[in-house]
């Protein structure tokens, strides 16, 4: 029941966290500004987006269910806020304010936050570690593309 609990917790604070972040992002994707961006030739079509983020925050609940069934460190709590407050904030920087640098530093800061997690955990989580691996490759893809429109642009 406890992990059940838990799982639904971190299912809202996740998709809420997305929510927010699509909120704060105005028309982001659709917006004039950014499909007059030169974009990276590997910038996957925008469908891609929403089922990525979708299963990335499945699994990331999964692990976080799991994660705080078996620690209740400080440490856990405050990594995964800082990773839910650079998630939410890329979104208002990069597509909100067009900041395209300050967008590309927040989304390493948060790429080393999730790499953080996975290796600060792993012992703990075991295989169950695994399950940030979609979170990892998919903000190392949105690094790229962040980074090739800051130089690109």
């Amino acid at each position: 029941m406890k992990k059940l609990k838990y799982f639904i917790f971190f299912l809202f604070i996740n998709f809420g966290s997305l929510g927010l972040g699509s909120w704060l992002m105005d028309n982001g994707p659709q917006s004039d500004w950014y499909i007059n961006l030169n974009q990276a030739p590997w910038t996957p079509p925008g469908w891609v987006f929403g089922v990525a983020w979708s299963l990335i925050m499945l699994c990331f609940s999964v692990y976080l269910m799991f994660l705080f069934t078996k620690i209740t460190s400080e440490k856990a709590k405050i990594t995964f806020s800082i990773q839910v407050f650079l998630n939410i904030i890329w979104n208002f920087i990069f597509f909100n304010q067009h900041l395209i640098l300050l967008g590309l530093i927040s989304i390493i800061l948060l790429t080393i936050i999730v790499f953080y997690i996975f290796f600060s955990f792993k012992k703990v989580m075991k295989s169950w570690s695994f399950l940030l691996l979609p979170y990892m490759i998919w903000l190392l893809i949105a690094t790229s593309l962040n980074a090739y429109i800051l130089f690109n642009n």
